[in-house]
């Protein structure tokens, strides 16, 4: 059994508990239950409709108390929730026609007045007890809060984390939702007179299921598994000229970091958006500049050292793994055993030549969403680099295919050749030896590998993690997995694609 987690919070007034509950929801997920105790006016309600409004983005947005709906519904950017009310709950037998028995899945849920159903409540739940404090304030209260289950975890991760923002001096600023990613991590601005900070909360990186030759997938193509790997990549980023978030506290043992905020410009625009090429050649030249360098395979980080994992083999394979054991199926076009063997023998066989050519640093996320435009800077000092921490020791093209084949965006192809002549070109002036037909033969398998992963990968979000939106870059895959494909170095994977893999649903 579990041993409960609890800690209590003094709340002052209502900014606090908006901090409080925007702390909270930081760590929350869908599936989650927090349940909401106190005398009447306690401010249970009031402390729900902070949690809301922060998840919906949106300090305007009208949060009626459920009293009288018993439950109210709200389908928010990251999942939805629903807020329930049961103090006109008479049985517990009233919960199922009301939606909460059983619980939904994929839905944060919030209710109030929990003693009304005791035995209804789950196992795994936060509790937040409400108070008055009238000594403190008459608006004060306290907040009790307790995690029964799995739950004690998150609750206990919340007490590090304000005692984190307490010891940075950033327990009062104000807090505004940034939109997460694909990951486990998520993020905030933190705002306060003297400016706007990013808080990042990168909890340990789960170990999943050790399905590949007793690891995890994870843990074979070298994800990083917590937050040291993100502070060694930053200064070593930072040493080498790239433009990279300053660090300011960093709590490596919990996994959470406050960093500069480079704002929101990007490096596209429109809608649907494109790229500003501009702002993509000097991304492109961060890469070139990059890649010249002689960069180290260890950084120091707190005392310690991060050794920057080599993609090889079995790494690599297990992610172009992912199109045979997510896609296909989703294609009604699962592979024999015979099909799959040809497929990855292919695979071994065209990974040789980009195994054996020289490494560098590969960032592997290395596009638009994660790239920031700095006006205020020159040259290449204003694209701003803020997604690293998967850094692994790779093939030059990579990182280059990355950007001018964009998953989320369309490159248009003259703008892609017109992008990579000039990194050739770049890195021809400073590298005489540089051999243009040998990179863009690199280019066209790594394009290959990377799109053939992705394909897979975007299906396994929607079908596991329940994140159907990027099915919607599947199209835009399978284009650029067409261009690189018409390499002459890769007729017999183009001709094995052509009769044993179907195109994405448009």
């Amino acid at each position: 059994m579990i041993a409960p987690a609890t800690f209590s919070v003094a709340l002052h007034n209502e900014t606090a508990t908006a901090q409080l509950m925007a702390d909270l929801a930081l760590l929350l997920g869908p599936g989650d239950v927090i349940t909401l105790t106190g005398d009447l006016g306690a401010g249970k309600t009031a402390a729900a409709r902070s949690l809301i409004r922060y998840l919906a983005d949106d300090v305007e947005l009208e949060v009626p108390s459920p009293t009288f709906t018993l439950v109210q519904g709200y389908d928010l950017p990251a999942f939805a929730l629903m807020h329930a009310d049961l103090y006109r709950v008479e049985d517990e037998s009233e919960l199922e026609e009301i939606g909460l028995s059983p619980l939904p899945d994929a839905t944060l849920v919030l209710i109030e007045w929990p003693e009304r159903a005791p035995s209804a409540m789950p196992a795994d739940r936060i509790d937040i007890a409400l108070t008055h404090r009238p000594a403190l304030g008459s608006n004060a209260r306290a907040a009790d809060i307790t995690g029964h289950g799995r739950s004690a975890a998150t609750v206990a991760r919340l007490k590090a984390l304000r005692e984190f923002l307490d010891a940075s001096g950033y327990i009062n600023a104000g807090r505004k939702r940034m939109a997460g990613d694909a990951s486990t991590r998520s993020y905030a601005r933190l705002i306060r007179d003297d400016g706007v900070v990013i808080l990042m909360n990168s909890p340990q990186r789960p170990d999943g299921a050790a399905v590949y030759n007793g690891k995890s997938y994870s843990a074979v193509v070298h994800l990083a598994e917590n937050i040291k790997p993100f502070v060694a990549i930053d200064e070593g980023l930072r040493a080498a000229g790239i433009s990279a978030p300053a660090i300011h506290h960093v709590d490596l043992d919990h996994g959470f970091l406050i960093s500069e905020d480079f704002g929101s410009e990007g490096v596209i625009e429109g809608d649907p958006p494109r790229p500003i090429a501009q702002r993509y050649e000097a991304a492109t030249d961060v890469l070139a500049l990059l890649h010249g360098k002689a960069l180290p395979e260890t950084l120091p980080v707190d005392g310690q050292t991060h050794t920057i994992p080599a993609w090889d083999t079995d790494a690599l394979l297990i992610e172009i793994g992912l199109m045979p054991e997510w896609y296909l199926p989703d294609r009604n076009a699962p592979l024999s055993e015979a099909k799959r063997a040809e497929f990855f023998a292919m695979w071994r066989e065209l990974l040789k030549k980009p195994l054996a050519a020289p490494k560098t640093w590969i960032i592997r996320d290395y596009h638009s969403p994660n790239l920031i435009w700095l006006a205020d800077r020159t040259g290449m000092a204003r694209v701003g680099v803020i997604d690293f921490q998967d850094t692994v020791l790779g093939p030059h093209s990579y990182d280059v295919v990355s950007l001018l084949q964009d998953a989320r965006i369309d490159v248009p192809e003259a703008l892609e050749l017109t992008l990579l002549s000039r990194y050739i070109k770049a890195r021809r002036a400073e590298d005489a030896s540089f051999d243009p037909a040998g990179f863009a033969e690199l280019y066209a398998i790594m394009s290959a590998q990377r799109n053939t992963r992705l394909l897979g990968t975007f299906a396994r979000l929607n079908r596991r993690d329940g994140k159907p939106h990027y099915l919607r870059h599947q199209p835009r895959i399978w284009t650029y997995l067409q261009r690189s494909l018409a390499h002459p170095a890769l007729e017999h994977l183009r001709n094995w694609y052509l009769a044993n893999v179907p195109p994405p649903r448009s």
